[in-house]
C-alpha cells in the first residue's frame, strides 16, 4: 500500500492579513484570523455554525464534529486553508473554508451566523469571499494556471445565500438532487455475497486486501483509472491524480476500505475492470446507519451491460448485510446519461436540493 503524496506545502496564504490587507471593513473590533483546530471551542463552535447553517438551508442538520475536523485539522492543511470571523468579545461569527480539490478547481465553505445584524451579516460575507478570491489566485498562480474557478455549494431554498453569491460574482451552474432509498434486511440477496458475486459476464466484487489488511494498490489504481475515464466528459470534471484521489477519499469520516467494489467484464482472455464503486458509512446517532454512494462510474464500452445496476445492487445487498436502513447518493439533474431514472427504477427518491455555483478568477502573474 502507497503512502499518498500531496504537496509539501500549501499553495494556499496561510495569513489572512497577506490576502485581506488591513482594511477588512468591519466593524471595530471585529478580526479575520485562521482557526486553532486544537482548541475543542473553536471546533464545537464551527459544528455549531454548520449546523445551524444546514438546518435553515435544508431544515435539518446532519453534520458533526468529523465533519469540520475535515476541514481544518493540521492533517489536511496542505490542501485546505480556513479563516474565521470573530467579534470583539472572540466570539466565532462566519467561517471560510478552501480545498485544491483539482487542477484548476477550488472548493469553497462559505458560513455565516444566521441571526446576524444584516449588514454585518453581509460584510462577513463579503471578507469571505473577498479572501477565496486571494486564494484562487495563489493556488491557481502555484499551479501555473491562467484562471482559477471557484466552486461553492448552496441548498436550493437558501435566498440569503443565493443573493450573497450572485452579488458576488457566482453563477449557478448545476441543480443535484440528493437522494436516499430503503433498505429493508430481505435485500441482502440482491447479490449473493456484496463480497463476490457475478452476473451475465459481469463479476463484482470488493478491491482485494492483502495480508495486513489493507487494500491492493493494484485495484486501488484500477477504481481510479476507471472513475478517471468514467468521468472525464461529465460536468465540471478535472483530472486528479492517483494521490491526490486517495489522500482525499481518506480524509472522509464515512470511509471504510471495505465499501469499494471494481466490476469486471470476464468474456475476454483476461478480467477487465470497467465499472468502480466508492461507498461510506452515514453514521447515525439516533438510529441505524447508512451506506452513501460517493462515486459510481462506468467506462462508456460497458455501458448497457448492467454495470451500474450491479454495482448499486451491490451496495444495498452489502448494506442490508450490515443491518443499515437506507443508502443516499447524488445525482447531477441536468446530466444526459439519465442516471437518475436508473436511480429512480432501483427505489430512490430525492431529499432534499443543493446548487453548484461558480466563479472563475483571473490568476495574478507570478
Amino acid at each position: 500500500m502507497i503512502s499518498p503524496v500531496i504537496p509539501e506545502d500549501s499553495r494556499f496564504e496561510s495569513d489572512p492579513d497577506e490576502v485581506l490587507g488591513d482594511n477588512h471593513g468591519l466593524p471595530a473590533g471585529w478580526e479575520v484570523v485562521p482557526p486553532d483546530p486544537a482548541d475543542r471551542f473553536t471546533v464545537a463552535r464551527l459544528t455549531h455554525l454548520l449546523r445551524a447553517h444546514e438546518r435553515q438551508g435544508r431544515g435539518w442538520a446532519g453534520s458533526g464534529v468529523d465533519d469540520v475536523l475535515v476541514e481544518v485539522s493540521e492533517h489536511g492543511l496542505r490542501t485546505r486553508e480556513n479563516v474565521v470571523v470573530r467579534d470583539p468579545e472572540g466570539e466565532i461569527r462566519a467561517w471560510g473554508s478552501v480545498h485544491d480539490r483539482s487542477v484548476g478547481r477550488m472548493l469553497f465553505v462559505h458560513i455565516v451566523e444566521r441571526g446576524l445584524d444584516d449588514d454585518v451579516a453581509a460584510r462577513c460575507s463579503d471578507v469571505l469571499v473577498e479572501w477565496a478570491v486571494g486564494q484562487a489566485q495563489a493556488v491557481g498562480a502555484a499551479r501555473g494556471l491562467e484562471t482559477q474557478q471557484i466552486d461553492t455549494g448552496a441548498f436550493q431554498d437558501d435566498e440569503r445565500q443565493h443573493a450573497w453569491l450572485a452579488g458576488a460574482g457566482f453563477e449557478r451552474v448545476r441543480t443535484w438532487w440528493q437522494m436516499t432509498r430503503p433498505v429493508t434486511p430481505e435485500e441482502a440477496a440482491l447479490a449473493e455475497s456484496p463480497d463476490h458475486w457475478e452476473k451475465d459476464g459481469v463479476v463484482f466484487r470488493l478491491v482485494r486486501r492483502s495480508g495486513s489488511g489493507l487494500p491492493d494498490e493494484d485495484d486501488l489504481r484500477e477504481v481510479h483509472e476507471v472513475l478517471e475515464g468514467a468521468f472525464v466528459d461529465h460536468f465540471n470534471s478535472s483530472e486528479e491524480t492517483f494521490e491526490e484521489f486517495l489522500h482525499r477519499l481518506r480524509e472522509d469520516p464515512g470511509h471504510r476500505w471495505d465499501h469499494w467494489w471494481l466490476a469486471e467484464l470476464t468474456d475476454g482472455d483476461a478480467p477487465q475492470p470497467v465499472g468502480a464503486l466508492i461507498g461510506t458509512v452515514s453514521e447515525s446517532s439516533s438510529g441505524p446507519d447508512g451506506s452513501y454512494v460517493s462515486y459510481l462510474g462506468v467506462l462508456e464500452a460497458a455501458r448497457g451491460r448492467g454495470v451500474a445496476k450491479g454495482l448499486l445492487a451491490t451496495i444495498i445487498s452489502d448494506a442490508a448485510t450490515r443491518g443499515r436502513d437506507r443508502v443516499g447518493l447524488e445525482v447531477d439533474a441536468d446530466s444526459p446519461t439519465g442516471a437518475a431514472g436508473l436511480y429512480t427504477s432501483m427505489g430512490w427518491t430525492t431529499k432534499y436540493v443543493t446548487e453548484s455555483w461558480h466563479r472563475d478568477v483571473r490568476v495574478s502573474p507570478a
